[in-house]
């Protein structure tokens, strides 16, 4: 499996976001190169709780399921995806080397990749990206990327047991560029922060001059805030997971607690949720003293958290808004507007895969 840097090559694939809580599947087509790119088709279907946790494939059968009911949501008819990675058994690396040519690099990536990944190099798939060359120097910058074979191996798994063909294996936050570079104005000059808050990940994606300049995976998110309504109101994880998205489905008397219960247990996952990724941004900060984040956008269902983008402002002091992976998308005949403004933020690894192309 080989990852890439965001890129457009000439073959369509199927985009397939498998998150901890849900399964996206996502088509888009380019109608001509004046007029961008249409979303063909869209499907979603969750997962059970617990069937992925910290990353780890607990229930393979139900993922399995999971994606099948996807494909089969959005009437998506085409075989070949593009999925994610993201976590501890994935490592982003941006390295300095002496300058040499791509076919000596790939002889000597094994080496180099030693020196600044925490496993065994035998246990995992390396890719690298050249980012910059100075000749005077005699230098250039390589962003490495490492995941462990074993985390790759559940996602082909899962994906050809759905009847599917994994083509492409990218790096979440790398999907979320390619979403972002296909909906917004590029401004070489911008530091732009992506923050993709998924249920059990956070996704940081820095960027500068149009590449990664840090790249960073959080383990929290999304599924903390139902675990602490959960935990405030005495409720299953599913009733937890109804109240945090306003469809609480409860009784009279589970409805006369929720207002000040939720509330104290939203705010409280937010300072942390936000505290965890602004230490991540400051730690940037420090180190790169000549770059300053002009933007933050945050995407993922966890944007989506009443209050959340507004918090994150107050506590970072940066421009903060919702990513809209659809800014610029054409949608085809059949989709309701307030169901694309709704899942929108949840699509920007789904839509930054699917415009991976795959050049044959």
């Amino acid at each position: 499996m080989k990852f890439s840097l965001p890129s457009f090559g000439k073959t369509s694939v199927i985009g397939l976001d498998i998150g901890s809580s849900s399964v996206k599947a996502v088509e888009i087509t380019q109608k001509s190169k004046d007029k961008g790119f249409e979303l063909r088709s869209l499907g979603q279907a969750a997962l059970p709780h617990e069937a992925i946790v910290q990353g780890a494939f607990l229930n393979s059968s139900a993922i399995v399921d999971s994606i099948r009911e996807a494909i089969d949501s959005g009437r998506i008819s085409g075989k070949e995806v593009a999925a994610s990675v993201s976590g501890h058994s994935v490592i982003v690396k941006r390295v300095n080397v002496p300058q040499m040519t791509r076919e000596e690099l790939e002889d000597q990536i094994q080496w180099e990749a030693e020196q600044y990944i925490p496993f065994d190099v035998n246990e995992v798939n390396l890719d690298f990206q050249i980012l910059d060359a100075n000749e005077e120097e005699g230098q250039m910058d390589v962003l490495l990327v490492a995941a462990k074979k074993d985390l790759i191996d559940d996602y082909y798994q899962v994906i050809t047991e759905a009847g599917l063909t994994p083509v492409a294996i990218d790096v979440a936050g790398f999907a979320v560029q390619n979403a972002f570079e296909l909906n917004y104005e590029q401004d070489p000059a911008a530091v732009t922060a992506l923050v993709n808050i998924g249920s059990q990940v956070v996704n940081i994606n820095v960027l500068r001059n149009g590449v990664p300049a840090f790249t960073r995976d959080i383990m929290t998110g999304g599924a903390q805030y139902t675990e602490e309504i959960q935990k405030a109101l005495s409720v299953s994880f599913d009733e937890a997971e109804r109240i945090k998205i306003g469809n609480p489905e409860g009784g009279a008397q589970v409805q006369e607690v929720i207002p000040q219960e939720v509330e104290q247990a939203m705010r409280s996952v937010s300072e942390t949720v936000i505290g965890e990724i602004s230490r991540s941004l400051d730690f940037f900060a420090a180190t790169s003293a000549d770059a300053r984040i002009s933007k933050v956008l945050l995407s993922g269902g966890g944007s989506r958290i009443a209050g959340f983008a507004g918090a994150f402002n107050e506590r970072t002091g940066l421009e903060t808004e919702l990513m809209d992976p659809l800014a610029r998308m054409l949608p085809s005949k059949g989709f309701e507007a307030e169901y694309l403004e709704s899942m929108g933020p949840l699509l920007a690894v789904g839509i930054g895969l699917a415009t991976r192309r795959i050049d044959r």
